[in-house]
């Protein structure tokens, strides 16, 4: 057996070092805020020095938003090689983002979810990823110009196509995002001691825990026999803002799930365009 080239070992250990580093932000941002956490501190915790970071990331923000944009990235790399087999712009754009989908690791879709969250509270992440968003968009256009022509000048259609599937695949992140903060599990928990050992946690990071739904969120197990525990979920509060990454921790989120809602969202496009517009009747009922 030989050895690995000096030059694929050292690749090897900047993609381990670059994992470390968005690793580590999530966890810290998730539970100290994304403003609680210095650059300097975060360097520290992977033991890497500033200058490594900014040989790998430009910010921040950038390391927060690396799985979303890992996905985009793999994305145009996909759509460089995808067959366009005389289908619509949009289904081909699904496949290449669907094969993309499949190259991310078990643990992309729980820091795919922790990014999301941080993003909601963090408005410097939403402005980095509108910028990345409009950059990712371009790149597109350029590959589809390059290799199938669609790029005439005036003709919207290429953009609107990208514009679209970009806009399909947030409402499927939306609606995965929101079944996996709803997941529960919890079969067999007799206390809050069980839920703490089961999660691998401590009492203290559960016993703030205010609804059966949450316990097993945290505990990632099933709702029945929370024995000890009756009666907390008649108080339904939100979870403390920490037990998010320990909960996606016991209980990832499925991607094959996102793939399903992706496929789902993209058929769905005929049909919003399709839609009119109208006065409501006089005599429907009222939405509340």
């Amino acid at each position: 057996m030989t050895a690995a080239p000096p030059s694929s070992l050292r690749e090897r250990k900047k993609r381990r070092t670059r994992q470390a580093l968005i690793d580590t932000a999530l966890e810290l941002f998730t539970r100290r805020g994304f403003g609680g956490v210095t650059l300097d501190e975060l360097c520290e915790e992977v033991e890497v020095s500033k200058r490594t970071f900014f040989r790998t990331f430009t910010s921040k923000e950038d390391v927060a938003m690396a799985p979303d944009q890992d996905l985009w990235r793999a994305f145009l790399e996909e759509l460089e090689t995808v067959d366009p087999g005389g289908r619509p712009l949009v289904e081909l754009g699904r496949d290449a983002l669907l094969a993309a989908l499949e190259r991310m690791d078990e643990g992309w879709t729980r820091r795919l979810l922790l990014s999301r969250r941080l993003a909601e509270r963090t408005p410097s992440m939403g402005a980095h990823g509108l910028q990345f968003c409009e950059a990712t968009t371009q790149e597109a256009l350029e590959i589809l110009d390059r290799r199938f022509g669609l790029g005439a000048p005036g003709d919207l259609r290429p953009r609107l196509a990208v514009d679209m599937l970009i806009a399909a695949f947030r409402g499927a992140v939306a609606g995965w995002a929101a079944q996996a903060d709803g997941a529960v599990g919890v079969a067999g928990v007799s206390g809050v001691g069980d839920v703490a050992r089961v999660a691998g946690v401590g009492v203290a990071d559960v016993a703030g825990v205010a609804a059966v739904a949450d316990v097993a969120g945290v505990a990632g197990v099933g709702l029945a026999g929370v024995a000890d525990v009756a009666g907390v979920a008649d108080r339904v509060e939100p979870p403390a803002r920490q037990d998010l990454a320990v909960r996606l921790r016991v209980q990832p989120p499925s991607r094959q799930d996102l793939a399903v809602r992706l496929r789902a969202a993209v058929a769905a496009l005929p049909g919003s365009l399709a839609l009119t517009t109208g006065p409501a009747a006089d005599d429907e009922p009222a939405v509340s």
